[in-house]
């Protein structure tokens, strides 16, 4: 053969699975034409769906409890939903496992959607391998039974990720290995000369070494290797001695391992061919096979070689003993088979290792609860349990299982009694019932059980508990006793002090529980309250002796506001009084209560104020604190930033002469006064605002109304910031004091420089900004190009720079009064509302049209 031809046959070989794939599976495109040009296949699959009778509810349990993701029917579940994607493979898998479908069936669907049937085969088994071992037949004999006795013994072997089974590729191969094509040796000769070979086995299954030629090494161990090598280099190099005291020696090695062609078949996970090492064994490829499958057998795994069985494996003899003699070394073309798996016994109860087993031909109980590990401390001992179904010539209508009871031996040795298919055995435990003990419990030292003997008294049961704690109640220990038909009757001692020792003896009995009581646990809970300007307030228990210091320094300390003069104390009355429920005084305090500040010598003037249980302590907010407040001024004033304000009642004017005054370029009447208000206030005053601007009615709400509304405002709640229109000049000339504002935290002023010009905008023709010219409203009305036909223009008014908004005015409804915009103003005329019916002006009009009437009429009748 050509090397050509070579080389298009190991292509071949390599892109064969690769284009088998690309053939069987659609790509995305394919699977989009699919949907185009088979349409029949998505109605098969919904009415095969819907037809079998299952709500959509009951298809998402029945997918979830099979281990499908619940929703991957949802598409056809419905004769209209829309699917945009072909059905995959899990897809016709769910709806064989589901019973939505025969095997038959899903097999044709798969056949027209282009997928492989086999793997669909391959991840059903998978799926079901992954789901609860409860699906063999023998872990279904039984639901009641413990979980861990329905795995199947040895299967978790081969469930996992690990690496025990793989060959040890680095490190120096046995006597008994065999060589073959592919395997690679070392060859070092060392003494007269300084060699070193490094060998390929051919394909004939020789090597060829220089000055000796070649050796055929194929299917020799490495012990024959050495002796061969002796014969053939000793030709060539004299010094050479057997026995190693010639003057030339040689070693032959094996450094890298060729990979034979195995295959796994029978109940396995993923059946196949394998590439495996020559050093694997059959462990290896069955783990590299996924190990058996719920079928498969762990006893009987076969290794097949030029069609005969050379070695059978028992992965017991691995997991139990230790053995790995029958994991024989494989060779190129061997067969690892595994068949179904023989009978089963389920082994339940009080063993080391419950779960099933696989029995062969032979076994006996005794075999079972050996691979089991034998029996727990908390066996029985006495008899064993075991649930065998029948075999066909012996069942009856009715009984087809039976019970058999097996007797164990006095040394816990099991009969000969040997197993059969699906036998459930169980192994029975002890008694929980705990003899030989009373149990002392309550106010003791040390509570729990203690072991019982005759004539134990029940001052002996509390010694050995530890003794009574001080505040052990002495007038009763209950002692409840239990009866011959479980009932239990109560019995009571009376003590002579916390020693223990009883009035009168008391013998106690097997099962007696004893029971001691605190008199603290029957006196009421006593507190005290503390609350007001102190750090972390709330009840505390309350102790004889405490004080009214000792309260404040359990809460954490007094405040920074805390009013150190007085403290108001709420206690209950001394005599009981319906209506009276409590009498106050006030008590001293002083600068000793502020442990922050009071150092170790500091002897407190005011007296210790004993407190009684329940008091109810308030400390005083002292009403002159207050924490810093700071307003803040930028623009152009001479020395901008935040101030703190001095005193309570600190006005505008003071905060600007402390900042130095404005500087020359300053427009104070384009001042900006912005205060910190709550949201409520702050919609309030908007409305309010809004309502002056279009009712002439509530002109009465001015702007000095407003800003004595900010002051009161809470600023605790969620807060927002609104402009309040002033005119600093007449506050800074000190004519006017309802403009000049009491300051409040969180107040800001902003001097903006002197502008030039008035903007007009709204219903205008030509909305422009316009240069300052000391005219009205009208003046710059007309000039920017005068009201549109939408503008109302009797509404029309002007935003002052500082805020302040001035709107037009009449005077006997003859003369009209327009405001006079300043520098940096803005005139806003605003649109008619086309929605809203002139209901007065077509009142005016019709009592005008019938006052004309009625003219008339006189006039007619006059003439």
């Amino acid at each position: 053969m050509s090397i050509v031809s070579r080389f298009a046959a190991i292509l071949l070989l390599v892109l064969a699975p690769a284009l088998a794939e690309s053939q069987q599976r659609p790509t995305p495109s394919q699977a989009q034409d699919l949907l185009r040009t088979r349409p029949e296949l998505i109605t098969q699959l919904r009415e095969r769906i819907i037809g079998s009778g299952l709500t959509p509810a009951q298809v998402r349990a029945r997918l979830r409890a099979e281990g499908y993701p619940e929703d991957l029917l949802d598409p056809y579940l419905s004769r209209t939903g829309a699917v945009t994607a072909a059905p995959s493979i899990d897809v016709f898998a769910a709806v064989r496992d589901l019973g939505l479908a025969d095997s038959t069936d899903v097999r044709e669907l798969m056949r027209l959607a282009g997928l492989d049937t086999g793997e669909r085969d391959s991840r059903s088994e998978q799926r079901r391998e992954s789901r609860a071992p409860l699906a063999d037949s023998v872990a279904l004999a039984d639901s009641t039974l413990a979980p861990a006795s329905a795995e199947i013994f040895g299967l978790a072997l081969f469930r996992g990720s690990t690496s025990q089974f793989l060959p040890n590729l680095d490190g120096p191969v046995d006597a008994a290995y065999r060589l073959g094509p592919g395997d690679q040796l070392a060859l070092i000769i060392t003494g007269d000369v300084e060699l070193a070979h490094t060998l390929t086995v051919s394909r004939e299954g020789v090597i060829v070494i220089p000055e000796v030629g070649r050796v055929a090494v194929a299917n020799l161990t490495m012990s024959d290797l050495q002796n061969l090598l002796y014969t053939r280099l000793v030709r060539v190099y004299g010094g050479l001695r057997r026995d190693g005291g010639g003057t030339t020696s040689f070693n032959a090695s094996v450094t890298q391992l060729r990979s034979n062609q195995v295959f796994v078949t029978g109940d396995v996970i993923t059946p196949g061919s394998y590439r495996v090492t020559s050093a694997g064994t059959a462990f290896t490829a069955l783990y590299a096979a996924g190990g058996p499958t719920l079928r498969g057998s762990l006893r009987r795994v076969e290794v097949r070689r030029a069609g005969r069985v050379v070695s059978t494996l028992d992965v017991y003899d691995y997991l139990l003993r230790g053995s790995s003699e029958a994991d024989v070394r494989l060779q190129q073309g061997d067969v690892v088979f595994v068949p179904v798996h023989g009978p089963r016994v389920r082994l339940d109860g009080e063993v080391m290792r419950p779960a099933t087993y696989e029995v062969k031909e032979g076994e006996r109980i005794g075999d079972l609860l050996a691979a089991a590990g034998g029996l727990r401390a908390t066996a029985g001992g006495r008899r064993l349990l075991v649930q065998r179904v029948l075999a066909q010539a012996d069942r009856t209508m009715g009984r087809e299982r039976i019970v058999i009871d097996v007797p164990l031996g006095a040394d816990g040795s099991a009969p000969a009694l040997e197993l059969a298919d699906g036998d459930v055995v169980r192994v029975p435990g002890v008694s929980d019932r705990v003899r030989s003990g009373v149990l002392v419990e309550g106010h003791v030292w040390s509570e729990g059980t203690q072991g019982f003997a005759p004539g134990l008294t029940l001052a002996e049961a509390l010694r050995r508990a530890g003794g009574l704690k001080p505040d052990a109640y002495l007038g009763t220990v209950l002692v409840s006793r239990l009866q011959s038909d479980s009932t239990r009757i109560q019995l009571r001692a009376m003590l002579r002090d916390t020693t223990g020792a009883t009035v009168e003896p008391f013998l106690l009995a097997e099962d007696d529980v004893v029971t001691a009581y605190s008199r603290t646990a029957f006196r009421p809970a006593q507190f005290v309250a503390v609350g007001g300007a102190v750090a972390a307030g709330g009840r505390f228990p309350y102790r004889q002796g405490m004080t009214l210091r000792d309260l404040v320094l359990m809460a954490g300390g007094l405040s920074a506001h805390a009013h150190l003069r007085e403290a108001e104390i709420a206690r209950i009355p001394a005599t009981a009084d319906a209506r009276i429920t409590a009498t106050t005084m006030r008590v001293a305090l002083d600068s000793s209560y502020r442990f922050d500040l009071a150092g170790p010598a500091t002897v407190p003037s005011a007296p210790e104020i004993p407190l009684q249980p329940f008091d109810n302590v308030l400390i005083l907010r002292d009403p002159d604190w207050r924490e810093p407040q700071s307003v803040l001024l930028f623009g152009e004033v001479r020395f901008p930033g935040r101030y703190t304000l001095l005193r309570r009642d600190e006005r505008l004017s003071s905060v600007v002469q402390r900042a130095g005054g404005l500087t020359p370029q300053a427009d104070a009447d384009g001042a900006y006064f912005a205060r910190v208000v709550d949201r409520a206030t702050a919609r309030e005053l908007a409305l309010a605002s809004a309502m002056r601007e279009t009712d002439p009615q509530r002109r009465e709400l001015t702007d000095s109304a407003l800003t004595a509304r900010t002051t009161n405002a809470r600023i605790d709640q969620v807060r927002d910031r609104i402009r309040v229109g002033i005119d600093l000049r007449r506050a800074l000339s000190g004519r006017d004091r309802s403009d000049d504002l009491v300051l409040v935290d969180g107040d800001s002023v902003h001097l903006p420089p002197f502008r030039q010009t008035v903007s007009v905008r709204g219903a205008v023709n030509a909305p422009t900004a316009l240069t300052h010219s000391g005219g009205r409203l009208a003046y710059y009305l007309n000039a920017a190009g005068g009201p549109t036909e939408r503008a109302r223009a009797r509404r029309a008014y002007v935003i002052q720079p500082n805020g302040r908004i001035e709107s037009r005015r009449h005077l006997f409804w003859i003369f009209r009064l327009d405001p006079k915009p300043l520098p940096g103003a803005a005139v806003v005329v605003p649109e008619r509302d086309e929605a809203r019916v002139p209901a007065n002006n077509l009142a005016t009009l019709s009592i005008i049209t019938q006052m004309l009437a009625s003219l008339a009429a006189i006039i007619a009748i006059s003439r």
